[in-house]
């Protein structure tokens, strides 16, 4: 009935399709260690470890987030709490609450949002793969 040129481009689709996809973490759900994705991502549960994507990422407003996080957009809702490098757009909506550091391109922060953080926002620049400079300690003789 099918002969195998036809199923493997059905294979094929399926593959390309991943792209499109998303992924989830729901309430009351507790994660501890790496998460790699090449999809979109929406964590509403709790989350301890290092996250990357290079999709978009929504942390709702029961998510919590304690690590380092790397992705192209994300809109944040919830609490982080690590490193947060975007690529592209950082979105916090009211309800955010972000403490840390943050290497980012473009920034969005509505009115309510807490934003306890160090802020480096590089035009243009890709975080993806990009290692980030340390914080130097600072020289106390040179300050008296």
């Amino acid at each position: 009935m099918f002969n195998n040129k036809e199923r493997d481009n059905k294979k094929t689709m399926a593959v390309d399709n991943t792209s499109g996809s998303s992924n989830r973490i729901v309430a009351e759900t507790k994660f501890k260690g790496d998460i790699i994705s090449k999809s979109d991502f929406r964590i509403d549960g709790e989350v301890e470890g290092t996250f990357q994507t290079t999709g978009k990422l929504v942390v709702g407003r029961t998510g919590v987030v304690s690590g380092t996080i790397t992705c192209e957009n994300a809109d944040i809702e919830g609490k982080v709490t690590g490193t947060i490098k975007i690529n592209s757009i950082l979105s916090l909506k009211s309800t955010a609450v972000i403490e840390g550091e943050v290497y980012v391109d473009k920034l969005s922060i509505e009115p309510g949002a807490v934003f306890n953080v160090t802020c480096s926002m590089k035009g243009n620049k890709n975080f993806l793969n990009e290692k980030q400079p340390q914080a130097q300690p600072i020289d106390e003789k040179a300050i008296k």
